[in-house]
């Protein structure tokens, strides 16, 4: 009903506007006379002119968001109008319409209906001019985001900006002006913008922006010392789950700059629906994260698995709130209680066991040996017995770039633990694999968090070495590849997810200064406290023997792994055991040098 009146509105509006138009006409050109002996023209040029301007569009948009492209509606509509009517008076020999009356008339109908059309937007930003308290935004990026981006800064109405320009490296946009705002230099030029134009806000409005041009503005804006937004992910945007306009403080996941990931949901739905799925380790971050994900593809149940039960807990309410459908049970218990695992699995039954469950922490498990033996190889190797033993279709082991020619105990923990899974890649009844992968960006015990924790408290912001580097990925692509993995997996392999580049720690750890809205060295200081025992200056995906190959996915590939005599490694892990239970770390290193000749300790290159 409230477009059926505004649209009734509009006609009668431009009804009288075209009556005027050419009332004025004729006015000048035979005065008073004139005017009032030509009725049946203005009904005749009312009719033909409402008619061509509802079929142009003229009200079908809002006077609020008029710009250029309603504009030249405006213009056709108005010339197509008054070329009909050229045309009549051609055909009917009318002698009263003079063509200086019909181009009088033109230019009074073209001006009159430009007015009624934009005057109310002219209103409205006369009122928001009037308006100091806006936040005044420079917006990166002058594409289709960026346009956007304007458009509603201007229009919104619950404004919090003012869009005073854009910046972009297209030279073809350079000093133009888009949405009525101009393009101010080049991305390189954003600190130089921002001091001009009193900016108070940078908005990264490319959603498909790199890791490498975040971090590129992020540095771009070191400078300027303001805070740096951004929009959601143009995939978001284009499903409708959120608006461009839901601009945002920009965040580390936006560092990495990750591509989307492109996962087969056909292959995954048929890994997992309708399947009972057990996850180790639920309450870490990965654990969370593929239970998150794996919830999407409706598995009958899932058993979430940890001793952590503050954390299990929360992700139960987490998961009944957004899945009430699915059900699920939790267990709280560790993988090295092999009764407990024999309950487990001969009660609940698992089709498909992710396991996620260690020590993942590199100095602390250099200083417990033991525990990372006892919980990354002999729990590991707990619940490969029991999976096999119960009969699970597909065991995937969650394993990491550091099990690659280890230097703490940590990584060459989980490389035995790798071969413990190969070892029984020649079982028929349960598929095992493994895959590996890097560190996962905000979770819990990597820099990132610690990082924010230490620029919260002022500072300074330790970082261990400046060459240091390492691999990142986001929870939820790690977890979306993993799921990937399982599905395509047939037993026996080791995946390896796509890291893309290694990022320097002290670069993160600037960016990350930056992002708080602060200057390194000079709101926070940046200290190097060298590096830890086991830690490297870069990880490695591939062992020197190995070699990898494509999946048919993009995003993963597949080791060709070294050979081992899977007798003396199963004597050995015995061997191991015992060396744990008596918590000789002496020796449990001797022996893992044994298990792993790769393994150095202490070795940084």
């Amino acid at each position: 009903m409230l477009v059926i009146t505004r649209k009734f509105i509009m006609i009668l509006i431009d009804a009288i506007l075209i009556g005027l138009a050419l009332g004025l006409s004729f006015l000048i050109f035979f005065g008073w006379h004139g005017v009032e002996n030509s009725a049946g023209i203005y009904i005749f040029a009312v009719v033909v002119k409402i008619m061509i301007f509802y079929f142009c569009g003229l009200y079908q948009w809002s006077f609020r968001y008029a710009s250029f492209s309603e504009a030249l509606n405006v213009f056709v509509a108005v010339t197509l109008g008054t070329f009909i009517m050229v045309v009549s008076t051609l055909i009917a020999h009318h002698p009263g319409l003079a063509h200086t009356i019909l181009v009088l008339d033109y230019f009074f109908c073209l001006m009159f209906i430009t007015f009624s059309r934009f005057s109310p937007r002219a209103i409205i930003k006369l009122k928001q001019t009037g308006i100091k308290h806006y936040r005044r935004a420079i917006i990166v990026g002058a594409g289709a985001a960026g346009q956007m981006v304007a458009k509603e800064l201007l229009s919104g109405g619950n404004r919090l900006y003012e869009p005073v320009g854009f910046v972009d490296d297209d030279p073809l946009k350079l000093h133009a002006r888009i949405q009525g705002i101009k393009v101010l230099g080049k991305i390189s030029e954003i600190s130089k913008a921002v001091t001009l134009h009193h900016a108070t806000d940078i908005i990264i409005a490319i959603p498909s922006a790199s890791g490498l041009l975040v971090r590129t503005i992020v540095t771009q804006c070191k400078e300027a010392g303001v805070p740096i937004k951004t929009i959601p992910a143009l995939h978001k945007i284009l499903t409708g789950e959120i608006t461009v306009t839901n601009i945002r403080q920009a965040q580390s996941e936006d560092l990495l700059g990750r591509e989307t990931v492109d996962i087969n949901t056909d292959e995954i739905n048929r890994f997992i629906k309708g399947k009972i799925v057990l996850v180790t380790g639920a309450a870490g971050s990965i654990g969370r994260e593929l239970c998150r994900q794996i919830a999407k593809f409706s598995p009958r149940e899932i058993i979430f698995f940890d001793h952590n039960e503050n954390d299990l807990y929360f992700l139960q309410l987490e998961l009944k709130k957004n899945f009430p459908d699915i059900p699920q049970r939790a267990v709280i218990g560790d993988i090295r209680d092999i009764g407990l695992l024999k309950k487990v699995f001969s009660v609940m039954h698992p089709n498909v066991v992710f396991h996620s469950a260690a020590h993942k922490h590199v100095p602390l498990m250099e200083e417990n040996p033991a525990a990372a033996i006892k919980n990354n190889v002999i729990g590991t190797r707990n619940l490969m017995y029991a999976a096999q033993h119960y009969g699970v279709e597909s065991f995937v082991m969650i394993s990491t770039d550091k099990a690659v020619r280890p230097t703490s105990v940590m990584g060459a923990s989980k490389r035995i633990a790798e071969m413990i899974m190969l070892a029984k890649a020649d079982n028929p009844r349960t598929k095992f694999m493994a895959v590996r992968f890097g560190n996962v960006i905000g979770s819990s015990g990597s820099v990132v968090p610690i990082f924010k924790k230490q620029i919260e408290q002022g500072g300074p912001v330790t970082v261990t070495h400046p060459e240091v580097r390492r691999f990142f990925m986001t929870a939820s692509e790690a977890a979306q590849l993993v799921m990937q993995a399982g599905a395509i997996g047939r037993g026996g392999e080791i995946f390896i997810l796509d890291m893309g580049e290694q990022i320097k720690i002290v670069d993160l750890a600037k960016e990350l200064i930056i992002l708080s809205g602060l200057k390194p060295g000079e709101d926070i200081e940046i200290k190097f406290v060298g590096l830890r025992p086991g830690e490297k200056l870069y990880e490695e995906v591939l062992h020197n023997a190995e070699e990898d190959k494509t999946t048919k996915h993009d995003r993963i590939y597949i080791t060709k792994p070294d050979n081992f005599d899977k007798g003396i490694l199963r004597l050995k892990i015995n061997r191991l055991r015992r060396l744990a239970d008596t918590m000789d770390s002496s020796e449990i290193i001797k022996l893992i040098k044994e298990l792993v000749p790769s393994y150095q300790p202490g070795n940084i290159g």
